[in-house]
């Protein structure tokens, strides 16, 4: 067992939720995303709140400017050959502006939350801007 799975902990809730919007999105027509954070006393990741958003500009206005967040996103889009792909990646938001505390949190449980949500991807944003260029990125894989 690696010290991060002992050192932070998913309630059984939080993970059959992981696993719910996983499966849940794969066949979305929307974007689909769930924000996730650090309990600072008792190291627990939990979703933020009750919200799926749909818009990445909602998404964008939910983001703290000062604390990271880890956003799961499942992000319809058409690829070049036409083919339809729905990439589920993790948003891993980290401003500049954050404390070293919140920054060594966050860095430390990073790879527990991308294996236990089950994303092929980490996508690190520094900003709620860095939004705007998702499908860019998605695209670009």
């Amino acid at each position: 067992m690696s010290s991060e799975s002992r050192l932070y902990t998913f309630s059984p809730e939080t993970k059959e939720k992981l696993r719910k919007f996983r499966l849940g999105t794969s066949r979305a027509k929307d974007p689909q995303a769930v924000i996730y954070q650090i309990d600072k006393h008792t190291l627990e990741i939990a979703q933020a709140d009750n919200e799926t958003y749909t818009n990445m500009q909602d998404l964008a206005d939910e983001l703290p400017d000062h604390s990271p967040r880890y956003v799961l996103l499942s992000y319809p889009l058409t690829l070049p050959s036409g083919r339809l792909s729905v990439p589920y990646v993790l948003i891993y938001h980290l401003p500049v502006t954050c404390n070293a505390e919140l920054r060594m949190l966050y860095a430390g449980a990073k790879e527990l939350m991308r294996n236990t949500a089950e994303v092929g991807r980490v996508i690190e944003i520094e900003n709620a801007e860095d939004l705007e260029e998702i499908e860019a990125k998605l695209g670009g894989e």
